[in-house]
């Protein structure tokens, strides 16, 4: 018996030290069942209560690609355009059809050379342009036509660049971004997770594993029913009337410097599209008319921080030649909006999907 336990803890640590030396887990991820036994999904996985959403948050950029309808072969007709940007983009409280993506697709638009356009949403539910570059940097792969990447001031901010869970989960991806376009953000930040030898063995990372098989068994369901997230009638509604605070993310009138906001790493996506087009949007906003509308447009932004982040921007994408579309009034009306200052409801998203075509493929 003291042998069989002996053979067996030494089978068991050396399947474990073979495991950290392979590193599966990026090779696993690239192997789905979506867009073969069952549809690609129409947005990046995404979900914080997985029963009802038939969805999961997980860390695999590799996984997330691999579940979406964008690794699917490109057709011949096909014109490609990547879609980046925030929650507003990937389409809280919103069915995929109705989203930017979904409403632009619906559209039928064609280039002059008889191409199909097909839009595909990558968005991602926080708000950091490092997290849009992260996730540009491996959509190229999939040989882009055009890229729009949604943008708004709280996505800028320096500070909170790597708030964002999957870039704290992919420290070497972000690591080597930061080092290739010479980012401002400091590799050694203790938010990006290092991973111990222990916990990059096969014991230690079954919670990554197991997230794998959970998103492959999501799939049923969400090629059964269509449901991508949980839709909720009683979230709480956008604030109208907002408190007499001047600050934005510790700010005050005066205090914020255009070296206080990523621009380099809007510069860095741009280099990495490369070729590709890249049209920029200042995305659309609640402009609250309620209390203290005198000092805040909405819950999110005082007017003096985003009245001086628009003429940043305006100036940058003026001096480095980018393609601007500044659709912040766009949609104004509260009626606009869900459960933030960002988040449009159905009709309003139809709105919007109608200026993008038409701003950039006429009509």
């Amino acid at each position: 018996m003291g042998r069989v336990l002996l053979k067996a803890a030494v089978m068991v640590l050396a399947v474990n030290v073979l495991f950290v030396a392979a590193n599966p887990v990026p090779t696993l991820g690239r192997f789905s069942a979506y867009n073969v036994l069952f549809p690609g999904r129409e947005r990046l996985p995404y979900g914080e209560n997985p029963a009802a959403a038939y969805n999961l948050s997980l860390y695999s950029v590799e996984a997330m690609f691999a579940s979406h309808t964008l690794s699917r072969p490109k057709p011949a007709d096909e014109f490609r355009v990547l879609v980046l940007g925030d929650s507003s983009v990937w389409g809280i409280l919103l069915r995929p059809e109705e989203t930017l993506v979904g409403q632009l697709n619906a559209q039928g638009l064609r280039m002059s050379d008889g191409r199909r356009v097909r839009f595909y949403n990558l968005g991602y539910p926080t708000m950091s342009l490092l997290k849009d570059l992260l996730l540009l940097d491996d959509a190229m792969r999939y040989d882009p036509d055009l890229i729009v990447w949604l943008v708004t001031l709280e996505s800028f901010e320096q500070g909170g660049q790597l708030d964002s869970a999957i870039l704290q989960h992919n420290p070497e991806r972000v690591r080597t971004l930061i080092a290739h376009y010479g980012l401002a953000q400091d590799p050694a930040d203790p938010r990006l997770v290092t991973l111990s030898t222990w916990e990059k063995t096969l014991v230690g990372r079954r919670r990554d594993l197991a997230d794998l098989l959970r998103l492959q068994y999501y799939g049923v369901l969400w090629a059964v029913t269509g449901i991508d997230q949980e839709y909720r009638d009683d979230y709480t509604p956008r604030a109208v009337d907002l408190p007499a605070d001047e600050s934005w993310r510790g700010f005050r009138p005066g205090a914020l410097s255009a070296d206080d906001l990523a621009f380099d790493v809007l510069s860095a996506g741009v280099a990495r599209a490369g070729d590709v087009r890249v049209v920029l949007i200042n995305e659309p906003m609640l402009l609250s008319d309620g209390e203290n509308s005198d000092i805040r447009y909405n819950a999110f932004y005082p007017r003096w921080a985003y009245d001086v982040y628009r003429e940043w921007l305006s100036a940058h994408a003026q001096a480095e030649g980018w393609a601007l579309l500044d659709f912040w009034d766009a949609l104004p009306e509260a009626e606009c909006y869900t459960d933030s200052a960002v988040h449009l409801t159905p009709k309003c998203s139809a709105r919007l999907a109608a200026r993008v075509g038409a701003a950039l493929f006429g009509g």
